[in-house]
């Protein structure tokens, strides 16, 4: 019992290991660099940048780039289309935000 106990962790180790990296396989190149989305996020919601990802999402290209920027007391959630390069969501941040 207790090596499939250890055989069942390897084998999540394992999966967790891989799946990320298939997933970054999956995304077609970005047009834009991050830093250049950051400079278009940041002229758009001038601030500071608390959290920046490159993720597949509907909506324009279907890559986007998402930041959230504290300007003061407030969070926004802005989306920067990764191939075009056009803000496609500038919007308060909820309280149930990820």
């Amino acid at each position: 019992m207790r090596m499939n106990t250890h055989l069942l962790a390897l084998g999540a180790l394992t999966l967790s290991l891989t799946v990320p990296a298939i997933a970054a396989e999956t995304l077609p190149p970005a047009h834009f660099s991050m830093g250049q989305a950051k400079a278009i996020a940041l002229k758009a919601a001038p601030g500071t940048i608390l959290a920046s990802e490159l993720e597949k999402e509907a909506g324009g290209s279907g890559l986007r780039y998402s930041f959230v920027i504290r300007s003061g007391n407030v969070k926004r959630e802005l989306g920067v289309d990764a191939q075009t390069g056009k803000v496609l969501e500038n919007s308060l941040e909820g309280k149930d935000a990820d």
